[in-house]
């Protein structure tokens, strides 16, 4: 039997070969603007990971030490330091180590062993602040910041609210906003950061008075003018700021700590909702 003749194969001629690349490279430049789109949405994804994290290890640290929540930041006063879920504070000082080094700033806490010991929880990816170390720009490793309430120390600004020292009283034991509406962890900007809480003035809440609103610390917003929260029941979820007062230009303010009015402002009365309640 005859065989049929074996077809002999074509290689593309050049110009062929130009015509397929035009079209490869169309292509990619349709879709690559898409793709650069979606990097936002993968930086609040992982950050919101971050939190949800810390929120979870957080619980975890209470359960395992008879309900005792971690205080949310140093204070030599009552103590306090050894147990704080963080040493030392941020600022732009480049003999801080607390900047950027992070033995000096987690490691002295019995928290840390909570979280994996993986520093990169405590950061936002989308939080590119530096400070300048011997003519090197490093970057600073904390953007999350804790509830002064939760786990805090008594005898703060709002002296009327409730401060949680325990996980049961977060649970409902005392007044409370119950652990899916309390927040835990949230973003700080980086030219607000200092201290390792975030203290939401209550003037104003109860009885309600939207004219005495006030703000004392001031959130991030990495987010499309959103922020990254975690709550005490450990969901997470990004809030986005509705009112510019909360949000002013970066640089535009020195660290954080300085109390300015702020008359009904939504985002005020957002946060005061879901930081405390009356005692």
């Amino acid at each position: 039997m005859k065989l049929p003749p074996v077809k002999s194969q074509q290689a593309f001629t050049l110009l062929e070969l130009v015509v397929v690349l035009a079209v490869i490279a169309a292509v990619l430049l349709t879709v690559f603007p898409a793709l650069t789109k979606t990097n936002p949405n993968v930086s609040t994804m992982q950050c919101l990971n971050n939190s949800r994290q810390l929120a979870v290890a957080w619980r975890m640290y209470a359960e395992d030490n008879r309900d005792y929540l971690i205080y949310c930041s140093e204070n030599p006063i009552n103590n306090a330091s050894q147990y704080s879920w963080v040493r030392g504070y941020l600022d732009f000082d480049p003999s801080n180590p607390a900047n950027y080094d992070a033995n000096t700033m987690f490691g002295g806490s019995p928290f840390y062993s909570y979280t994996g010991k993986n520093p990169a929880i405590y950061k936002c990816p989308s939080d590119r602040s530096t400070v300048v170390v011997a003519g090197t720009a490093r970057p600073r490793i904390r953007t999350m910041t804790m509830n002064y309430y939760v786990g805090g120390f008594e005898g703060g600004l709002s002296p009327g609210y409730s401060y949680y020292h325990f996980l049961s009283e977060v649970n409902g034991r005392v007044h409370t906003p119950g652990p899916a509406n309390l927040w835990v962890f949230l973003e700080i900007r980086p030219d607000a950061s200092d201290f390792s809480n975030f203290l939401v003035d209550m003037s104003g809440y109860s009885p309600s008075n939207p004219s005495a609103y006030g703000i004392y610390d001031f959130p991030g917003f990495y987010h499309n003018q959103g922020c990254n929260l975690s709550f005490a029941d450990g969901h997470g979820e990004t809030h986005k700021w509705v009112d510019p007062r909360t949000t002013p230009p970066l640089g535009s303010m020195g660290s954080g700590g300085s109390h300015i009015a702020s008359p009904r402002n939504l985002d005020v009365g957002w946060l005061q909702d879901h930081s405390s309640r009356p005692k």
